[in-house]
């Protein structure tokens, strides 16, 4: 038998070559799709807002045709974000202001504008591989509420009022022990504003459920007249009660936004912008309007959620 002339050795490496190639790139291609197909695992924490806010990220990815997981009501702040950091998670709704504690910067004024407490957030946790998306215009941080009836007799609507009817003796207030305690939560409050509240006219609660605080303030329990709230909850809208402002800023900043890893983000680059939208659209009156549908009127987060995502 004659042997394969040159130019018939260099056909069949060229062949070889292309077939090579051509399995190279199915390969890529096929890790390529089985990357897009993979997952992402979305949690929250246990209660009812970050389970609401949890609901619309899934909702959300699932209307733009990306697999996830449910891992929602996972647990508290310290677990979930841990997750998060090991890679055990892909997402979960946070606030501005934890970074602060998680970053040891809780002294640092710039957690207490809005603004720079998300500089700060995402600064910090860019180091981490964590991508911060667009926050809810929704401050989620302590304030205090007074009834309704002695607000409108007094004219009570600022911190500044609220520090005045306090050296009246006009204040018999509920909270917890950690908002007491806190060089983060009363007591700044009273070196922002000049006053000291005696701690005899404080009604000490365990734990920090503020829908105690909130009824104690609205109904008169106790002699009480105002309560520790969270900016957003629900039940807000639903009492009588007027919420203080705070126009010397002395709260550090809680604004809710998607925290992601940076490689989901990278993979399903549609992720951002659907996410964007929505979190733009959640501003305070609208989330408490959605947290009241839970904890008032007895909706599911899941059920709200979908309804506000038309």
């Amino acid at each position: 038998m004659n042997p394969p002339s040159p130019t018939s050795r260099a056909l069949c490496t060229l062949s070889r070559r292309k077939l090579i190639l051509g399995a190279s790139a199915a390969a890529l291609t096929g890790s390529a799709a089985r990357a897009a197909e993979t997952p992402v695992t979305v949690a929250s924490k246990g209660d009812a807002e970050g389970t609401l806010l949890g609901q619309m990220i899934l909702q959300t990815l699932r209307r733009i045709d990306i697999p996830v997981v449910d891992r929602l009501q996972l647990g508290p702040t310290r677990i979930v974000r841990t997750a998060l950091v090991a890679g055990e998670i892909d997402a979960y709704p946070e606030y501005t202001g934890n970074v602060a504690f998680f970053s040891g910067t809780e002294t640092d004024p710039a957690w207490k504008r809005a603004e720079t407490a998300y500089a700060a957030a995402r600064r910090f946790d860019a180091s981490r591989g964590l991508v911060w998306l667009t926050p809810a215009r929704a401050n989620n941080s302590w304030q205090i509420a007074v009834r309704g009836g002695l607000a409108r007799a007094e004219g009570l609507s600022s911190m500044e009022d609220f520090a005045r009817a306090v050296r009246r003796g006009l204040i018999e207030f509920a909270a917890s022990a950690e908002f007491v305690e806190s060089p983060a939560a009363l007591a700044a409050y009273e070196q922002a504003y000049g006053f000291v509240l005696p701690r005899e006219r404080i009604v000490t609660l365990p734990g920090g459920d503020t829908s105690v605080t909130l009824r104690a303030a609205a109904q008169g329990i106790s002699g009480v007249n105002a309560g520790m709230v969270y900016g957003t909850d629900g039940a807000i809208t639903a009492l009588d009660v007027v919420v203080m402002a705070d126009p010397k800023g002395a709260q550090i900043v809680y604004e809710p936004a998607p925290v992601f890893r940076e490689p989901v983000l990278a993979r399903h680059p549609a992720i951002a912008p659907a996410l964007d939208r929505v979190f733009a659209g959640l501003d305070l009156p609208t989330l408490r309007r959605l947290n009241a549908a839970i904890t008032v009127e007895g909706e599911t987060p899941e059920a709200v959620a979908r309804r506000h995502l038309g």
